[in-house]
């Protein structure tokens, strides 16, 4: 049985069974003859669906950001921006799917001869809590332009986030089974990737999900696209335009609570400049307002599962033993929800959690540096590498410790996001695969050589 618990109260709001050995294995075998069909709608009309999927999404905006933030804790002004790119994303491939999976042929190629892009099939998607609709859509819509279907394994405390997404598609015009939610425990996972009709995996999730689900998918020689976790680093230059780092690295920090693999985890800053900053990054952070996110006023919520609360304080506890230093929040407040403060952790290193491991709260580990390349080298001294980002007044600079960064996207005087028009994805143990633009949706798609003699 799943619950969803309301992160700002502690209280359960839904229960939903998990699914049954014969209903898992009629909706698998559903789901193989439903991709045959699907496959063969001209690539056009699966293009202009979307445009459906965007206006309902429009529609019931308002609906569906309250349950985002009922199910995870995420402020409403934050929900409504993860539907509003929902939408956006719809659109883009709207526009660009039937483009970006046109057959090509060029001089390059040998006389006769193209390449084209066919689905693969029936591919599973494992996705994550913390951006209930986003995470779905990144996965699930360039999938299902491509012409696979898509069945959906999400995390089970957004179960009443899944079933409106699948509601979301049938009624815009989709055909049943097209988009397929499965309530599975986690012992079910193995036996769905292993079935015949199962073609890849999708799975956005911690660096343990994505390792065992890799293995799986690897005995079956079945392709898999992984993004992971993050620790991302933030270089703070001497030079840098201090105000705008620290608004920037504090948007970065406290989106979501804290709870994003591409979050301004670790902030390298020039020792010249580390009082300074510190004191703009502190001024900045008193500017939110933590309380009940469905209340308008409050721009930062709770944190969505006790679990994770209780974690992010081992981090922060091992790292202050280990020599860190608290210079704001850092306890756990008492009350109900999930709540935990704005946090600042000075004099980090490695050899701490706040350094090592991915920190998934609203934690800002300061690491002080005397140069460009012992930046570099710290940043890079990690397992993980997602997102980075560079803050210099000299552009070329910033693309200069750009390109010596070990990450899949790197952002100067900016925060890293995704963009609809950009590969997304890691290196390292973050991952492997890209997402979004025609990377992404080229990922499950058979590359198809075809020549006339």
């Amino acid at each position: 049985m799943f619950e969803s618990i309301n992160p700002a109260t502690g209280q359960v709001i839904a229960r939903t069974p998990a699914m049954s050995a014969d209903v898992l294995t009629a909706a698998l075998e559903e789901a193989g003859t439903t991709a045959m069909a699907w496959a063969r709608v001209d690539v056009s009309l699966r293009a202009s669906m979307l445009e459906d999927v965007a206006a309902l999404l429009e529609a019931k905006r308002e609906e569906f950001a309250r349950l985002i933030t009922q199910e995870v804790g995420k402020p409403l002004v934050e929900a409504r921006a993860e539907l509003d790119k929902c939408a956006l994303l719809c659109r883009y491939y709207a526009d660009h799917a039937v483009a970006f999976l046109e057959g090509e042929s060029s001089e390059a190629l040998p006389k006769g001869c193209q390449v084209s892009y066919s689905p693969l099939g029936v591919v599973l998607g494992i996705m994550p809590w913390n951006f209930p609709f986003w995470q779905v859509f990144r996965f699930a819509v360039p999938v299902l332009a491509a012409g696979n279907t898509a069945l959906l394994k999400h995390a089970p405390n957004v179960c009443g986030c899944a079933l409106a997404i699948e509601s979301l598609f049938q009624e815009a015009g989709y055909p049943e089974g097209v988009l397929r939610t499965l309530f599975l425990e986690i012992d079910q996972v193995e036996s769905v990737i292993q079935h015949d009709a199962v073609r890849g995996v999708a799975l956005t999730g911690s660096e343990k999900a994505g390792a065992a689900v890799a293995a799986i998918a690897g005995r079956a020689i079945k392709k898999t696209v992984l993004e992971l976790g993050g620790s991302d680093p933030y270089l703070i230059c001497e030079d840098a335009d201090l105000e705008l780092a620290a608004a920037k690295c504090v948007q970065s920090r406290l989106n979501n609570c804290g709870q994003t693999c591409i979050s301004a985890k670790r902030l390298l800053v020039h020792q010249a400049v580390l009082e300074p900053f510190t004191e703009k990054l502190i001024a900045e952070i008193a500017k939110r307002q933590q309380g009940n996110p469905e209340d308008e006023l409050n721009n930062l919520g709770p944190m969505a599962r006790a679990d994770l609360r209780a974690n992010l304080q081992r981090q922060v506890d091992a790292s202050v033993a280990a020599g860190a230093r608290v210079l704001l929040g850092g306890e756990v407040p008492e009350g109900a929800g999930y709540y935990y403060p704005p946090s600042v952790l000075a004099d980090v290193r490695p050899g701490m959690p706040a350094f090592d491991e991915e920190v998934f709260g609203p934690v800002v580990a300061l690491v002080a540096v005397e140069n460009d390349d012992q930046a570099v080298e710290l940043a890079n001294q990690s397992v993980y590498g997602l997102g980075a980002g560079v803050f210099t007044q000299d552009v070329e600079r910033g693309k200069r410790l750009a390109n010596q960064l070990e990450c899949g996207a790197c952002f100067i005087n900016d925060f890293v996001k995704s963009d609809l028009r950009l590969p997304f994805g890691g290196i390292k143990r973050s991952g492997y695969g890209r997402e979004l633009s025609k990377w992404g949706i080229r990922e499950f798609v058979n590359v198809k050589t075809i020549c006339v003699g």
